[in-house]
């Protein structure tokens, strides 16, 4: 009997409900008499109100015998059915892809043949199938019709709620049959797939690059047309793409509905926390292909990628300053607008970013989440760790290509590079002395400032620079890391040890280009040029 049922509700679809020629007769016509009390919609016929209604009170009246699972809907709850068959009697003659209804197969062949006939008359998007478009026109409705009964959280599509159903079930039934990982609907499952296949069937016409997702085409040809549909209601800020828009709407609203589930931190973006929960795991899944070295999160490969190259293609049309990524341009150019979205609410310090406000508040908070399990040091900052870590395992990997020198921090290199380069980018506004890293400057004007901001708490003497204070608490301590490896003798500060160093090899490398006496310390130096003068 349900096989009858199926077969003869195929047919009837096949016949009827997905010819194109009765989609185009259904959108054209004028004659919709029966109109939903509700939002106001208007249907050709009273069925299809009913069904209509259905996603208003959400009632299913039609219960699948197998799993107990309920549709709004009689044409639903058959092709459920074909699941627990298994039957798929729809074959694309292309690729072999089998389907459960003859409707997804003809949309599916549209990924083949590249046809989208069905365009939003509000952006001109354009779609492989109508029910796809009347879901996406939603988006410029805000209409979310779609209520989930545990949360009361809204859905524009119905396949949105079933899959964020899943998040309080915990339900993920599709699995990767390479990996096995599994998700929470085949969509994600299909997207996953193509990082085994490296898969990329969508192409921009305009530059020819590729993508493995349609909706990553379409944001990247935002790019050519500088198309920015999705407008912000509160601040009016524009969005090329849609996602970006709900994430920025969560900066008024104060949402962060993405909770880490370890140490129960919440994030704006489901990608966001995808990124945080690798800091628990140690999984580092982007590679250099130039120096092997891994990353937790693909930008920052990306913006690693552009040490080897040199590459910053991004420049601030203000100053001419480059950037390897837009996102450091526009963080950038919020500097001259004199704006910063995040205010610490103890020094009243601006930031373009919220999580560089996370890490400013530990200056104040003293916070050092991040522990180091060889020594069990504590930083502030997941950066200082990997850093640090260099320390015990010696490793290198930023090398300068103009003299080969090695370093163990990227903007180590970068600062390097100012010497081959002589570029001093960072200019004192009061005197216009100009230094080559940004921390020199911040020292400098200090002393115009006389600001002497590190305290050290045995005998309250102040500093102007967190180094000299280090070396300062040394004399209470009795400490002196650094020890010569010629006579074994110790020193509490690095440049002594160099100082002493010249004594074994008695090299004088700094000469008075007046007389010729040569010093083996460039302050002796200085105060010898003195007495020329």
């Amino acid at each position: 009997m349900a096989n009858k049922l199926c077969k003869s509700h195929v047919h009837r679809e096949t016949k009827y409900k997905n010819k194109d020629l009765f989609h185009d007769t259904l959108r054209d016509s004028k004659e919709r008499p029966y109109p939903c009390g509700i939002c106001g919609k208007m249907f050709i016929k009273s069925s299809h109100l009913t069904e209509h209604k259905r996603t208003h009170t959400g009632e299913k009246p039609y219960c699948c015998d197998i799993c107990a699972k309920t549709f709004a809907r009689v044409s639903n709850l058959i092709q459920h059915k074909l699941i627990h068959t298994g039957s798929k009697p729809y074959p694309c003659e292309i690729c072999g892809k089998r389907f459960t209804t003859n409707s997804s197969l003809n949309s599916h062949r549209r990924i083949h043949t590249g046809e989208r006939p069905y365009h939003c008359d509000i952006c001109g998007k354009t779609f492989t199938s109508n029910s796809t478009l009347y879901s996406h026109k939603r988006i410029h409705t805000g209409e979310e019709p779609f209520r989930c009964d545990i949360c009361g959280k809204t859905f524009s599509a119905s396949g949105n709620l079933t899959a964020h159903k899943r998040t309080h079930t915990g339900e993920k039934p599709c699995s990767c049959d390479i990996c096995g990982k599994k998700f929470t609907c085949n969509g994600e499952l299909a997207r996953h797939k193509r990082k085994h296949t490296g898969d990329k069937p969508y192409h921009c016409d305009i530059c020819n690059r590729k993508f493995s997702q349609s909706s990553n085409l379409y944001s990247h040809k935002r790019i050519h047309t500088g198309d920015r549909p999705y407008h912000c209601n509160i601040c009016g800020k524009t969005f090329s793409v849609s996602g970006s828009l709900s994430r920025h709407k969560r900066i008024h609203t104060g949402d962060r509905p993405y909770y880490c589930d370890i140490c129960g931190k919440a994030f704006t973006a489901s990608g966001s926390l995808s990124s945080h929960k690798r800091i628990h795991t140690g999984e580092k899944p982007y590679h250099c292909d130039v120096c092997g070295e891994t990353f937790s999160r693909k930008n920052a490969l990306t913006c690693h990628q552009h040490l080897h190259t040199g590459k910053k293609p991004h420049c601030c049309d203000i100053c001419g300053k480059t950037f390897s990524l837009t996102n450091q341009l526009t963080r950038h150019k919020q500097t001259h607008e004199g704006r910063g979205a995040y205010h610490c609410d103890i020094c009243g310090k601006t930031f373009s970013m919220n999580a560089h406000l996370s890490r400013h508040s530990r200056v104040h908070t003293g916070e050092k989440p991040y522990h180091c399990d060889i020594c069990g040091k504590t930083f502030a900052q997941n950066g200082e760790l990997s850093s640090h870590i260099r320390v015990h395992t010696g490793d290198r990997p930023y090398h300068c290509d103009i003299c080969g020198k090695t370093f163990s921090k990227s903007g180590s290199l970068i600062c390097h590079k100012r010497i081959h380069t002589g570029e001093k980018p960072y200019h004192c506004d009061i005197c216009n002395k100009a230094f080559s890293i940004s921390s020199e400057l911040s020292c400098h004007k200090r002393i115009h400032t006389g600001d002497r901001p590190y305290h050290c708490d045995v005998c309250g003497k102040t500093f102007s620079q967190r180094g000299n204070l280090s070396c300062h608490k040394r004399v209470h301590t009795g400490d002196r890391p650094y020890q010569c490896n010629v006579c074994g003798k110790t020193f509490s500060q690095n440049v002594h040890l160099s100082s002493h160093k010249w004594k074994h090899t008695r090299d004088r490398p700094y000469h008075c280009d007046i007389c010729g006496k040569s010093f083996s310390q460039k302050g002796n130096l200085t105060t010898h040029t003195q007495m020329h003068t």
